[in-house]
Formats: structure tokens, sequence, C-alpha cells
């Protein structure tokens, strides 16, 4: 699966929803509960970070919940890709781009949407196949002007920008029309998680699903 492949996997994706839930779990008994929550709710990507050990069971829990697309967040090596895939991950997040990461991502046929945070690196992804990034982190690197800016010179490239979103700067991004959806961690909060509190869950992700695109 070559990078062009990969990117019209991910885009198809980020049209899913306009939010992709950021996940970071740290006991895989909830993940079930959760991913039913958010995809009952109307987002139904979810990216699951590797940042705790609990993520790849997460990651395995949550890809039996049907209508569901699970992927790995915070890869950063191809062991990282490939324990991510062998656990369920339909798709990989990476704050940036790497070559090994881009072979590692053609072997295992794991849709990558790699980070890029300047026009350089931009156009280094763009160079490689990819022409849907995620921009990362969007908030401390320019926000909303910083990408209405890349879109004169780079109008092919799609974004997913994560990092610093909150409702009340979502729709900042979502109107801009080189951003196919954002990514968000305020939907399914820690506090929230370790209740069980998926009611509560449930109810953000349906607010997020009705934000409107540009």
């Amino acid at each position: 699966m070559n990078p062009e492949t990969q990117s019209q996997r991910t885009r198809a994706l980020c049209r899913l929803a306009p939010v992709i839930p950021v996940i970071v779990i740290q006991n895989a008994e909830r993940a079930a509960g959760l991913a039913q929550a958010l995809v009952t709710g109307g987002l139904p990507v979810l990216e699951i970070t590797l940042r705790s050990d609990a993520a790849l069971d997460a990651i395995r829990a949550m890809s039996g919940v049907s209508g569901g697309h699970v992927g790995a967040g915070t890869v950063l090596t191809p062991d990282d890709a490939k324990r991510a895939k062998e656990a369920g991950a339909t798709f990989a997040v990476s704050p940036g781009l790497t070559d090994r990461l881009i072979a590692a991502c053609e072997e295992l046929e794991l849709p990558l949407l790699p980070g890029a945070a300047t026009a350089s690196e931009v156009m280094r992804a763009a160079d490689a196949g990819y022409d849907m990034l995620k921009f990362f982190p969007a908030e401390a690197i320019g926000g909303a002007r910083a990408l209405k800016s890349l879109a004169g010179p780079l109008p092919k490239i799609g974004f997913c920008p994560t990092g610093g979103i909150s409702p009340a700067n979502a729709g900042d991004y979502l109107s801009l029309p080189n951003v196919v959806c954002i990514g968000g961690s305020w939907i399914a909060t820690d506090a929230d998680v370790s209740a069980e509190n998926w009611g509560a869950i449930q109810e953000r992700a349906h607010a997020a699903s009705r934000l409107s695109r540009g």
C-alpha cells in the first residue's frame, strides 16, 4: 500500500465525521464501553494514542465494536506500527514522518496519517505521496490562521489539525477549505472515562458530530 493509497484511505476516514476523538486510555476494561458511546454518539473514527500501557489492549477491545474504525496514535517507529496493526488498528497517526515509518506502513499495508508542522514538512510528505496530513501541534504553531495560509500554496493537501482544539475554536478550523476534520481530546475526558460516564461522553460525541464543515 503506497502513500497515495494510504492517503485515500485516511481521507475517507476523516470525512466520516467532523471530529476524531484523540484518546489516552489507562484501563483497557473500559475501552469497549467508551468506543460504543463514541460510535453511538456519531463519531466512528477513534484514535487511541500509544501513550499508556493499556493502549494496545484497548485497541483490541475497541476493534470489536460494530461501526467503529480504530486507529493508533503517537506511532513513532516501525515497531509501533507493527504492534498497532497486530492489535487491530486499521490506521496509524504520527506527529511527524520518517523514511523508516513510510517503509514500514507500506510493508504492513497500514494507512498512515503523518504529521507536519511547517510548509517544508508538508512539501516533504507530499513528495513522498501523502496528501492527507495531521497538523500538529495546531494551536502552538499558529492555529487556524497558519492552516489558512498553507491553503494558498498547497491547495491539494488536506489536514486533520490536532492539539489545543476545543469546542470554542473548532469552528475556526472546520470552516477552512483544507481542513477535512479535526482531532480533539475534550469528548472523552479522563474523569468521565474513569467513572464510566458513557452518557455524558455520548452527548458530547453527538454535539461534535453535528459541527458544520466549510
